[in-house]
C-alpha cells in the first residue's frame, strides 16, 4: 500500500508534448527558449488543476537541460533533468505563498535569490498560489522582481489574478491558462485506464469528465476514487451512483411525458430524484441542460457544441426530431427561470413542480373545467332537497296507506296507490300551473348561462376591440378620474406575435404607474369578455410632451383659448373695442 501513488501524480505531464490542454502557451514557452529570449518573471493563472505549476516545472526542467531536442524538449537524461526527476535539484526552488506570505519571507527569498545555481544556468523560484501575499510583502518584493540577478527567473502562479497588485503585473509576461476540454479530458483517461487496466466505457469517462470541471487534476482524483469503488470493471450504473450524478435517462423521460402532455407522471419522477437524495436545484439545472443539447442538436450545424458521448447523441438526434423548436424554446425559457427564482421561493418543491406543469401544458393544454358558480350550486342544492321531501312523503304514505302491512293484501294495496300519488304530485310541464321551485329553477339556471361568458381563441377585428373599448368607461362612473382617463385616452392597435395589443396613453407617468399597478389585468380581463377573445393584450402608454396640447395658464391666454373656441365672443369684444389683458 505504501508504494501506490495516486494518477494525478503519478501521470503528471513531464514534457510540452505530454501538456494537455494548453498547446499555445506550450509553444510560446518553447519558442522563447529557441529564440534565447527568456523573460525573469512569468505570472501563469488560470483555473484550479489546468496544469500551471506542472508547466512551470516543465519550463524549468527545459531551460536548465543540458541537451535538449530540437523543439527544447528536456532529454531526461543529464544530470540536472535526473536531479529534477529524483527531486533533488538545486536549480529549483518552490515557494507556497499560503504558507509563506509575509515581508520576512520574501526577505529570505531576497538572499537566496543572490546565489548562483551549482548545476544548470538558471536558478527558477516557482511562488505558487502568489495572491495570497500581503500588501507589505509584495511591496518588498518589487525591486527584486523587477531587477533580478542574471541567472534568476520567478514564475508566479494563482488562481485569482484579480487580487495581484497591478504593479506586479507589470513586471510579468502574463499566460492565462484555459479549462481542459472534455474531449481532452476522456481521451487522457482512456490511456491511463488502459496503462492500469481498467475497463471502463465512454458514459462513464463522460461522466467523470463533466464533473471534474475543466480540471485535470480533478478528473484523475475522481477517476481513482471511481476504481476504487467499482474495480477494475468499471459500469455506468456504478460510476452515476458512486459520483452522484444524476442520468440522462431521467431527463429523456421527461422530455416524453411533457411532449403526451402527462404532468402527473413528471410529478412522480421528480419525487423519484428527490427520494434519491439529488439535489432539486441540480435537477432543475440539467432539465435545462437537456433542452439546450436537444436545441443544439437540432440544428445540424452545431454538432461541435454537444460534448456528448457518440452512444448518447443518437438518442439526442431522436428525441429532438419529435419535437418542436418552440417548444424546446418554451421550456428552456420556463426551466431557466425555474434556477432563477428557486432560492427566493417559499416552497423550493412546488416551484419546481409549478415549472413542470407548465412544461406538461407547452403542447397539450389541460382540459378545461366546468366554471360552477353558487347560483348553479345553490341550484342543486334546491332540485336534492326537494327529491328528499318528496320520497319522505312517499315513504309516509306506504306506511300509512294500509292497516294489515304484514299481509299480503296491504302490500298490494299500499304498491298499488304509490304510484297514483307520485303521478298527482308531479308537477305539470307546460301552462301557468309551474310549481314555484322549478320556475326558480329555471330563473337562476339562465342567470348562471348568462354569467358564464364564452370566449375564443379567435383573433378578433380591431371594429370590435374599439367598439367594446368605447363601452368600457361607462362600468366606472363610480370613479369619474378613472373613467375621465379612459374616455379621453388615445387608443392604438396593432398586432404583435399573434396578439391584438391595444395601448391607450395617458397625460403622465403616475397615472400610468397607477393604472398598470391597480387596474390594468382587470381592464384587459373585462375587455376580452366584451369582446369575446383572449387574444387580446392591454397596454398603457403615456403621450410624449410633444403631442400634447399646451395648457392656457395665464388670464390673457386664456381669454385667447376662449375666443378661439367661442366666435360669438370675438364679435362681442370686437363691438364693444375690448382688450384682452
Amino acid at each position: 500500500m505504501s508504494d501506490y501513488i495516486v494518477s494525478a501524480r503519478k501521470y503528471r505531464p513531464d514534457s510540452f508534448e505530454t501538456l494537455i490542454g494548453q498547446d499555445n502557451i506550450a509553444q510560446t514557452l518553447k519558442n522563447s527558449i529557441i529564440r534565447g529570449k527568456l523573460a525573469h518573471a512569468y505570472l501563469f493563472c488560470g483555473p484550479r488543476g489546468v496544469g500551471k505549476t506542472t508547466t512551470a516545472r516543465i519550463f524549468a526542467k527545459a531551460i536548465n537541460c543540458a541537451h535538449p531536442s530540437e523543439d527544447m524538449e528536456p532529454c531526461g537524461e543529464c544530470e540536472s533533468c535526473i536531479s529534477f526527476q529524483e527531486g533533488r535539484s538545486y536549480c529549483i526552488h518552490e515557494l507556497d505563498a499560503a504558507s509563506n506570505n509575509g515581508v520576512e519571507d520574501i526577505k529570505n527569498l531576497m538572499d537566496q535569490v543572490q546565489i548562483p545555481p551549482q548545476v544548470g544556468k538558471y536558478s527558477v523560484y516557482i511562488i505558487d498560489e502568489v495572491h495570497m501575499l500581503s500588501t507589505a510583502a509584495f511591496n518588498a518584493f518589487l525591486k527584486t522582481l523587477e531587477e533580478p540577478p542574471a541567472h534568476a527567473i520567478f514564475i508566479l502562479a494563482t488562481t485569482e489574478k484579480h487580487k495581484i497588485l497591478p504593479t506586479i503585473l507589470s513586471r510579468c509576461q502574463t499566460y492565462d491558462f484555459n479549462r481542459i476540454s472534455i474531449p481532452d479530458i476522456v481521451r487522457n483517461l482512456r490511456m491511463i485506464a488502459e496503462k492500469e487496466n481498467v475497463t471502463i466505457d465512454d458514459e462513464s469517462l463522460h461522466v467523470i469528465a463533466q464533473k471534474a470541471d475543466g480540471a485535470m487534476r480533478d478528473a484523475l482524483t475522481i477517476f481513482d476514487q471511481t476504481v476504487a469503488f467499482c474495480g477494475t470493471d468499471v459500469k455506468y450504473a456504478d460510476v452515476i451512483r458512486n459520483l452522484n450524478v444524476l442520468d440522462y435517462d431521467y431527463s429523456f423521460g421527461l422530455v416524453e411525458d411533457f411532449l403526451a402532455g402527462d404532468y402527473g407522471k413528471a410529478l412522480l419522477t421528480f419525487d423519484e430524484v428527490l427520494s434519491k437524495g439529488f439535489n432539486a436545484l441540480h435537477f432543475c439545472a440539467a432539465l435545462s441542460s437537456h433542452f439546450r443539447d436537444l436545441m443544439v442538436t437540432k440544428n445540424g450545424g452545431l454538432d461541435s457544441l454537444l460534448e456528448l458521448p457518440e452512444s448518447l447523441k443518437k438518442r439526442y438526434i431522436d428525441q429532438a426530431a419529435r419535437c418542436p423548436l418552440k417548444f424546446l424554446y418554451d421550456a428552456l425559457s420556463i426551466t431557466t427561470a425555474c434556477e432563477a427564482g428557486y432560492k427566493m421561493a417559499v416552497n423550493p418543491r412546488l416551484h419546481i413542480e409549478f415549472a413542470l406543469m407548465k412544461l406538461s401544458f407547452l403542447l397539450k393544454a389541460p382540459a378545461a373545467v366546468p366554471a360552477t358558480t353558487p347560483v348553479a350550486s345553490m341550484d342543486s342544492r334546491i332540485v336534492s332537497s326537494r327529491q328528499r321531501v318528496e320520497s319522505e312523503d312517499a315513504a309516509a304514505r306506504v306506511t300509512s296507506g294500509g292497516t294489515m302491512s304484514g299481509t299480503n293484501g296491504g302490500a298490494d294495496r299500499s304498491e298499488a296507490s304509490e304510484p297514483q300519488h307520485r303521478e298527482r304530485r308531479r308537477p305539470p310541464k307546460s301552462g301557468s300551473a309551474l310549481s314555484l321551485n322549478a320556475i326558480l329553477e329555471e330563473e337562476e339556471s339562465k342567470k348562471s348561462k348568462e354569467k358564464v361568458l364564452a370566449v375564443s381563441d379567435e383573433l378578433p377585428q380591431d371594429e370590435s376591440i374599439l367598439k367594446a373599448w368605447a363601452t368600457v368607461p361607462e362600468e366606472y362612473s363610480s370613479s369619474p378620474r378613472l373613467a375621465n382617463t379612459l374616455k379621453n385616452a388615445e387608443v392604438e392597435i396593432e398586432t404583435s406575435e399573434g396578439m391584438k395589443v391595444l395601448t391607450f396613453k395617458v397625460s403622465n407617468l403616475s397615472q400610468q404607474k397607477w393604472i398598470q399597478e391597480n387596474r390594468l389585468l382587470a381592464l384587459e380581463g373585462n375587455l376580452q369578455k366584451k369582446v369575446g377573445s383572449s387574444r387580446i393584450r392591454l397596454e398603457v402608454g403615456v403621450i410624449p410632451m410633444e403631442e400634447k396640447e399646451r395648457q392656457p395658464y395665464t388670464d390673457q391666454e386664456k381669454a385667447t383659448a376662449l375666443m378661439g373656441k367661442n366666435g360669438e365672443i370675438q364679435n362681442l369684444i370686437k363691438d364693444f373695442g375690448l382688450e384682452t389683458k
